[in-house]
């Protein structure tokens, strides 16, 4: 069986182009994020699995959720013909359940068209705005590509921070180097 990810690509970069094509990447991205939040939830594909459901029953669910989560007029809630056609799509296919894949592939497509990083910061205590700048400073010189940061926040660290952004890990943590000088120790 083909894992989430090979399977939601081609759909990812399907609806990736029309998006493109209609100037609507920002629109689609946010409707798409909502709608792999949905989805994620295992209940939501357990319903639309009932047998008894018909495609047009399925699809009427769907677009009601939709709705209700990111409004009447978002691109999944009836309010693009396309949208529509899309959940069609994957509800003839059966791919509805990858629809979080689709939406991680598509921002990573959109990304890159955008010269974008997203980078999050996990650090042992709250960052300073200041710190958080410079980061992402620092960060944008060294991959070349403009870089939105989020932080997180874990005490298991210790001390320091743990960056990642895209494929790049920077580790800086306290923990990190307590457990290479422990591994120094007992070889």
């Amino acid at each position: 069986m083909a894992d989430n990810n090979t399977v939601a690509r081609p759909y990812a970069e399907a609806v990736f182009e029309v998006a493109r094509e209609n100037d609507a990447l920002d629109e689609l991205s946010s409707s798409l994020a909502a709608a792999g939040d949905l989805i994620s939830d295992g209940q939501v594909v357990t319903f639309l699995g009932e047998p008894a459901l018909t495609d047009e029953q399925r699809l009427e669910f769907l677009q009601g959720l939709f709705a209700a989560a990111a409004g009447e007029g978002s691109v999944f809630a009836g309010g693009s013909e396309h949208g529509t056609n899309f959940l069609k799509l994957l509800l003839e296919n059966g791919r509805v359940a990858v629809l979080p894949e689709i939406s991680e592939q598509f921002e990573a497509l959109k990304a890159k068209v955008e010269n974008s990083i997203d980078a999050v910061i996990t650090a042992a205590a709250p960052l300073s705005a200041a710190q958080e700048k410079e980061i992402a400073k620092s960060l944008a010189k060294k991959l070349g590509r403009d870089v939105r940061i989020s932080t997180e926040i874990d005490e298991n660290l210790i001390g320091g921070a743990v960056i990642r952004a895209g494929d790049v890990v920077i580790d800086g943590s306290l923990r990190a180097r307590l457990e290479g000088l422990a591994n120094a120790l007992t070889k």
